[in-house]
């Protein structure tokens, strides 16, 4: 199988320090939104699927949407290398924890005498400071497991098997994202026992990997895209992966 990349300029990401990319701003944007917009949507809103011989399965209405970021976190490892994927994450957590900031503050504004919007208002923005550093610790382990990881398996497959790399990374991110959000936003709480929680992050982390696997084809499309137009094939050799860096 042909490496993904051939054709193009093979380059390490520590040659690149400083170059510029037509398209990356564009994708660090749109990761920057689905995060911030899957947290916000589907904070809330549980619903369920029924399947063969196992009836209904429960999940949360974010899924839909929140495994496109990571989609979008391998797309910026693979086009652009870790250094930027890192910078892609730092900005989002930025992000997430302001639109918390945010958040608290509307929901404890004083109410205009009339309004009747408060109690669905806290519903939806009013999170549990539980939720808030479950979601906030989950994305940021997580994404930086997966981005790492994509660009270690991008070296040891020599650039080929790019649905190796994808399914991989996938697995891994997502599996400690799930292994840490759910025990810190819901263990002990009444209406969570033990073994709806484990249902629950089961059935999410499953969901959410085979939503990625479905979107393989779309993946190699954008990847193709984004490569022949950059120009580059970037590795990750000798790069610090350590997520508090500024350099490659």
């Amino acid at each position: 199988m042909k490496a993904e990349g051939e054709g193009l300029r093979q380059v390490e990401a520590r040659n690149l320090r400083g170059a510029h990319f037509r398209y990356f701003d564009f994708v660090l944007v749109a990761f920057v939104v689905v995060i911030l917009l899957s947290n916000v949507i589907g904070a809330e809103k549980r619903s369920f699927v029924t399947l063969p011989g196992i009836g209904a399965w429960p999940f949360g209405a974010g899924i839909l949407f929140f495994p496109i970021s990571y989609l979008i976190d391998d797309i910026l490892t693979e086009v652009y290398g870790y250094a930027r994927a890192r910078r892609a994450i730092w900005c989002g957590f930025v992000a997430l924890a302001f639109v918390a900031l945010m958040e608290w503050t509307v929901v404890h504004l004083p109410v205009a005498p009339g309004w009747t919007g408060q109690d669905a208002y806290e519903r939806v923005f009013g999170s549990d400071w539980r939720i808030i550093l479950a979601s906030m610790t989950a994305f940021f382990v997580g994404d930086f497991v997966e981005s790492m990881t994509m660009a270690k398996l991008k070296i040891w497959s020599q650039g080929r098997h790019l649905w190796m790399r994808f399914w991989g990374s996938t697995i891994v991110g997502e599996g400690i994202d799930s292994l840490i959000f759910y025990p810190i936003a819901f263990v002990g709480m009444a209406d969570w026992p033990a073994d709806t929680i484990m249902q629950v992050m089961l059935s999410q982390f499953i969901l959410k990997v085979n939503w990625e696997v479905l979107l393989t084809p779309v993946t190699y499309a954008v990847v193709g895209w984004l490569k022949r137009k950059e120009g580059v094939d970037v590795y990750d050799v000798g790069t610090n992966f350590t997520p508090f860096a500024t350099g490659v």
